[in-house]
């Protein structure tokens, strides 16, 4: 399945102590770029974070955002350490005592005070583990958007292969009779300035024009790079650069048609191949 870089998914789970939170979301990029966000209490977990992702995608500048609420009920039933809280006391008369110009303790600095509230550790060893199965669902719901998206952008890179390929069945049957056509004009102007129809260099400078002007090689090489189009969405994965590449091969194909015109057919169907190209080439940035 082709998949687009673009993506987004989020997920929340429960945890004992309080509520983890995952966002992931990712923009196109010529690389595979990570860029966390990951709260202090489960920092720890952020190696194993980038190896699970590398594990899934190969294209995409990714950020993830993982964070730590604690619980609220939680905190409700905290109660002061009264030990702590007395002995605390006693120091700051201490310091007052030799520093009477010291700032006394704030209300909030006793409360953030470590070990205040008792035993009020968060148990970092659980949330890792909760932190990777959230990451792991997560992923899971990222990976399915970039394929819902990706499913569209392969319908509109088919669709204009269809396109390209109803303007090539279009001119094909007609350039043989023009191209004719235009020879007879070329020998006609040459016999008018020669004087002479048998003359050995007019029917050697029509030769040469027609090889320089024949365009079923071109033809060919446009049917065979769409095809090649086809297969390549068809059969999936990571192909972005692959089908960037492709589209450098049609380009270059219609470039070639357009210089070697000499009907103005031959010239606006180029045009219209190129334009074609590029509406292809701004969806294909944005696949994996």
């Amino acid at each position: 399945m082709i998949h687009s870089m673009t993506g987004y998914a989020a997920r929340t789970l429960d945890v004992e102590c309080g509520a983890l939170h995952i966002e992931l979301k990712s923009v196109n990029s010529r690389y595979l770029d990570f860029q966390f966000r990951v709260c202090e209490e489960v920092r720890a977990v952020e190696p194993a974070l980038r190896e699970l992702f590398a594990g899934r995608l190969a294209r995409g500048k990714l950020e993830c955002r993982l964070s730590f609420a604690p619980a609220t009920a939680r905190a409700q039933l905290l109660t002061l350490n009264a030990d702590l809280l007395s002995r605390l006391s006693a120091f700051q008369a201490q310091v007052l005592s030799a520093l009477p110009l010291a700032a006394p303790l704030a209300v909030g600095e006793v409360l953030r005070w470590p070990g205040m509230f008792g035993d009020d550790t968060l148990d970092l060893e659980a949330l890792i583990p909760a932190s990777l199965a959230l990451a792991r669902d997560a992923l899971a719901d990222f990976t399915a958007s970039r394929a819902r998206e990706g499913e569209k952008l392969a319908a509109v890179i088919l669709e204009r292969v269809t396109d390209m390929r109803a303007l090539v069945r279009e001119v094909a049957p007609r350039i043989p009779a023009a191209q004719a056509a235009f020879q007879d004009k070329l020998k006609q102007r040459l016999v008018d300035a020669v004087g002479s129809a048998d003359d050995e260099r007019i029917r050697q400078e029509v030769a040469v024009f027609a090889v320089r002007i024949d365009v079923a090689e071109e033809l060919a090489r446009l049917s065979t790079h769409l095809d090649e189009v086809e297969r390549v969405i068809k059969a999936g994965g990571a192909s972005g650069k692959r089908l960037d590449f492709l589209m450098q091969e049609l380009n270059r194909e219609a470039n070639t048609l357009g210089s070697k015109s000499v009907v103005s057919e031959v010239s606006q169907t180029a045009m219209e191949l190129k334009l074609l190209i590029e509406q292809m080439r701004e969806q294909i940035q944005n696949l994996e």
